[in-house]
């Protein structure tokens, strides 16, 4: 686990070392708030349960993560949560608050999704251990086939190209409109002040666009190459390539 949501980590450290005596944090990362946990250990003399590493170099994760058996994510804020998928990547169960993008990255057979509290964390994570002890936990190995097969760089640009084309094809409303949007679906006081804010914004487009004019900027290459060539000279791969190259990188 790595240092994000620290006053959540204070809470369920010591409530949890408590109740499993044969338990111990491998805590990562570096920052302010690490004096907290540094205090809680030396509160409940949890020397020989709770070691904190420090900043870790990324070529050093996976060997510290195979320690253990369990990945507890605390985040109060994320978008996606790399780190989860390189905690089930290595074969470990994840327990994670159910914040921001997090529930859109593991399937539910792979990870525990708690509220952002001590008693929900605590509960997942005695789920957990429950499972582990009892081993209902899939084998470290099968977890990595399974999550090896999610993400791969051509599977991201593809998804990435689709939400440019789908952008790039809509209809770009004329400033009246928006306006007359944002003051009818926001409500009568947040509208005006999105709109207000709108038209702020577009006087300072205004104003850029004045400064340095669109004639003078660079237009972007075709990424396709002339007459795309690119293109045909790297043609997709077939399905099965493609999970070759994903294993190959991993």
């Amino acid at each position: 686990m790595g240092l994000a949501g620290t006053d959540l980590l204070s809470g369920i450290i010591p409530e949890l070392c408590q109740k499993y005596p044969d338990l111990n944090f491998v805590i990562g990362g570096e920052g302010p708030k690490r004096i907290i946990l540094e205090e809680v250990r030396e509160r409940y003399q949890l020397h020989d349960r709770v070691r904190l590493l420090g900043a870790l170099e990324h070529k050093d994760v996976r060997n510290v993560l195979v320690q253990g058996h369990i990945f507890l994510n605390t985040s109060l804020t994320e978008a996606f949560c790399m780190a989860i998928v390189e905690a089930a990547s290595c074969g470990l169960q994840v327990v994670s608050t159910r914040v921001g993008g997090i529930p859109e990255v593991l399937p539910e057979s792979l990870i525990i999704l708690c509220e952002p509290s001590v008693k929900s964390l605590c509960e997942g994570l005695e789920k957990a251990i429950s499972q582990l002890k009892s081993g209902a936990l899939p084998p470290p190995e099968s977890i990595h086939n399974i999550v090896k097969t999610f993400y791969t760089w051509r599977n991201v640009a593809e998804r990435t190209e689709k939400v440019y084309d789908r952008v790039a094809g809509e209809a770009v409303l004329p400033m009246d409109e928006r306006l007359d949007r944002l003051i009818s679906r926001c409500g009568p006081v947040t509208g005006y002040i999105f709109a207000l804010l709108a038209v702020f914004n577009f006087l300072f487009l205004v104003f850029l666009r004045w400064m340095i004019p669109d004639s003078i900027i660079d237009v972007a290459v075709d990424a396709t190459g002339p007459k795309g060539a690119w293109t045909h000279q790297y043609p997709s791969r077939e399905k099965g390539d493609e999970n070759t190259e994903e294993s190959e990188t991993r």
